[in-house]
């Protein structure tokens, strides 16, 4: 029997199918692995390659498997997909995976650490959160509008009306209705709560942690974008080059190019949806600022807009935050205006 040197694991909850193959890409045994006994049939085997597809708890088992000397690689779901031969099965996956592992040009994901995880899971607490402020608030919103109470947009106004609303005895609302919308009053108060403290703490980490100190040196990089993006990315040994990450972040044209013809199209928009709207919306704080300054950089900005419309011009200095942030992570330094 052939040495392992490859082994294709396909993640689950609790069963888990592995697939080992030797130096050949020939397979040498399949295996169905508990939870409880995955970690102890990895520590009997010699270092070898593992590849896991890129979802849930794939960077728990991947520290967990490189603390026994194996080499891990997490590859993204969507470049997996063309290596399953027959029919959907786990055992078809955890092969597609083992090959996947092995090719040259196949692009893998960096497996986070537990800081980076504990900074993305405050940022989905707290978009989490923005998310339900703006559905309540338009359904506040909306349930007065039958009541023939309208007001503008905006939590703010809200935040204003609401309590001079059911101070107004005269406004034609019943008692029943006046008790509802205090109790919405008082969730939207709880979710302000919420993001406040969120928020506080997002600001914290951002002035302890050095990376995103430095992050926070290039222009649109507040404490909120720069803990996303690090966490994101992290020192960026996963990125050959600036390009790539903002390619994997969905803010470079699509491209549909055949018989020598380049045809470029909108952005992709793959990726983090959240990160590249914090980068956007950052790149829109620079653009509204750059009119009246004279440096490099707004200089093109200025130039780009003028040339291309001020959206485009958003996006692609978004384009080139996304490339600056990866060049700061990478080298160890701090941005330098020119």
């Amino acid at each position: 029997m052939g040495k392992i040197t490859t082994i294709g694991l396909d993640l689950a909850k609790n069963v888990f199918h592995v697939v080992c193959c030797d130096k050949h890409g020939k397979i040498i045994k399949r295996k169905m692995l508990r939870r409880s006994g995955l970690l102890a049939w990895f520590a009997n085997l010699p270092p070898c390659l593992i590849g896991m597809e890129s979802c849930a708890s794939a960077h728990y088992w991947a520290r967990a498997l490189k603390a026994q000397s194996h080499r891990v690689k997490l590859i993204p779901a969507q470049h997996v997909k063309p290596y399953v031969r027959g029919n959907k099965n786990d055992y078809n996956d955890a092969l597609a995976v083992a090959e996947a592992v092995t090719r040259p040009e196949m692009r893998f994901v960096a497996i986070k650490t537990p800081q980076q995880q504990d900074i993305q899971a405050l940022h989905r607490l707290r978009e989490r959160r923005l998310r339900d402020r703006t559905a309540l608030c338009n359904q506040l919103r909306g349930l007065l509008g039958e009541y023939g109470v309208v007001f503008s947009r905006g939590v703010n106004v809200l935040r204003k009306r609401i309590p001079e609303i059911l101070e107004d005895s005269e406004n034609g609302l019943s008692d029943f209705f006046r008790t509802l919308l205090s109790r919405g009053y008082q969730q939207l108060t709880e979710l302000d709560a919420h993001i406040d403290a969120y928020t506080q703490t997002l600001e914290a980490h951002s002035k302890r942690d050095d990376a995103c100190q430095r992050l926070r040196t290039i222009p649109g990089y507040g404490p909120i974008v720069s803990s996303a993006f690090y966490s994101a990315v992290g020192n960026g040994e996963a990125y050959q080059r600036g390009r790539d990450v903002s390619a994997s972040l969905g803010i470079v044209p699509r491209q549909h190019s055949s018989g020598g013809k380049e045809v470029l199209l909108g952005i992709s928009k793959r990726g983090d949806q959240y990160l590249r709207s914090l980068l956007i919306h950052g790149a829109r704080a620079v653009v509204n600022q750059a009119a009246n300054k004279t440096d490099a950089l707004s200089c093109w900005i200025n130039k780009t807009r003028a040339a291309r419309g001020f959206n485009k011009a958003v996006v692609a200095l978004a384009n080139k935050l996304a490339r600056i942030g990866w060049a700061i992570l990478a080298n160890n330094t701090v941005y330098q205006a020119r």
